[in-house]
């Protein structure tokens, strides 16, 4: 019994075998934290100041082009420069900006400009550092080890997603935005202390600079390659069908439950939190491109069961198990991203990987506000479901070799385990 438990537990061996990995997961927890707290304080703060639902939804607008287009420079970036220096620069570039949010709103009457210019701010810092951490943890974790690693990223993200805005509703309404602004630049001073110590990952001696050329040989490469391509046409479509989020609110008033609202919002983080609590068979596991499918599908068909059942602990189990299948989908593509790139073209790749994950739940939320519009509510949340669910089908047919992709045969995945061996033996 005791064996068939620790089976389960998460798999510890990227913790074990990696300092860098250490350093990068703890720097994580302290991060998503702090980060989380500012998350929830300021569009707070933003209706404190207008009383406007719309001026909080400009915030999302104001975040988007900065994150597309600093995502895709920042992975060329990640292919030219040394990627701690990049992710040590704009973590202290968020501590700054941290430092802003907490001088406003400690000035008598606060400004509502300098919110917004934080967020597109945060937004394109934070669409520089992605890709070079992103590409960085197949460098620093062993090749056999990604799956375990991208379990316990995800672990680590889910620590910071459920008590961070936990934590910062409290500290909101019983002190006050500046507190919660205060414990974000600790989170950020303590990260960069952190970042200090991660060992030097200079680029390679022939290095391309960061150039639209670059960036356009990313996408061809990712485009040549159905399994990667599989992976990011999954995500967009999962998101864009099925990330009802924006119409919670309006979920739980049709269910008569409006208390539920901070639950629903919880219950995905909640689901994937018991995955990755119970991810060690995980690392035993060689066709992750099964991961990808089976998950987007139960992601699918969970919130089309959320949208269809109309008691509100039904509804909270649906997301629950919702959380779960994404957390499944997301160990797929981040494994088979990191096992098929090369090194020299993963900055890159990882700044489509921004997008792939960035853009669709951006749309979907469009999606579900506007069908909400037309078909009311709950219909738009089971029908985004059966969509999503459909569009899986049709993309596993139409890419089936993501569905038979296999770490130990596939011709990138190899090529791409040479490489790493040989960079840690140089």
């Amino acid at each position: 019994m005791t064996s068939k438990l620790s089976a389960l537990l998460p798999d510890l061996s990227p913790w074990r075998s990696s300092r860098d990995f250490r350093l990068l997961w703890v720097q994580g927890v302290v991060t998503y934290f702090g980060s989380f707290m500012a998350m929830i304080a300021l569009p707070l703060q933003i209706k404190d100041l207008t009383g406007s639902p719309l001026a909080v939804g400009v915030m999302g607008a104001v975040e988007l082009v900065p994150l597309v287009v600093f995502g895709l420079y920042g992975g060329a970036l990640a292919d030219s420069a040394d990627r701690r220096k990049l992710i040590l620069g704009t973590e202290a570039g968020l501590g700054v900006l941290a430092v802003v949010l907490l001088v406003n709103a400690m000035l008598p009457d606060p400004m509502l400009w300098p919110l917004y210019l934080v967020a597109a701010g945060v937004s394109a810092l934070a669409g520089l550092q992605r890709p070079a951490l992103d590409s960085l943890m197949a460098r620093i974790v062993p090749h056999d080890q990604l799956t375990a690693a991208a379990a316990l990223n995800a672990l680590r993200y889910q620590l910071g997603a459920i008590a961070g805005p936990a934590l910062a509703g409290l500290v909101v309404a019983y002190a006050s935005h500046a507190t919660a602004y205060g414990v974000t630049v600790a989170g950020f001073a303590v990260s960069v202390v952190l970042c200090l110590r991660l060992a030097p990952a200079p680029a390679a001696h022939d290095a391309q600079k960061p150039s639209l050329r670059g960036i356009a040989e990313g996408a061809r490469y990712a485009w040549s390659r159905p399994v990667l391509l599989g992976t990011y046409a999954i995500d967009l479509a999962a998101m864009f069908f099925a990330f009802p989020n924006t119409i919670f609110p309006f979920l739980a008033d049709d269910l008569d439950a409006e208390w539920s609202l901070g639950l629903m919002y919880a219950a995905g983080s909640v689901g994937s939190l018991a995955l990755s609590m119970t991810s060690g068979w995980t690392s035993r596991v060689r066709r992750h491109g099964l991961f990808v499918v089976f998950g987007a599908a139960a992601w699918g068909l969970a919130i089309a069961a959320a949208g269809w059942f109309s008691n509100v602990w039904l509804v909270l189990l649906c997301l629950a198990f919702a959380g779960a299948g994404d957390m499944l989908s997301g160990l797929g593509r981040s494994t088979i991203w990191n096992q098929t790139i090369p090194e020299e073209l993963r900055g890159r790749l990882a700044g489509i990987e921004v997008l792939s994950y960035s853009v669709g739940p951006q749309l979907g939320q469009v999606r579900a506000g506007a069908m909400a519009g037309w078909t009311g509510t709950r219909a738009a949340i089971w029908s985004g479901g059966v969509a999503c669910v459909a569009s899986v089908g049709l993309l596993a047919a139409v890419l089936p070799k993501l569905i038979t992709y296999d770490a130990s045969t596939d011709e990138d995945a190899m090529r791409r385990r040479a490489q790493q061996e040989a960079l840690t033996k140089a």
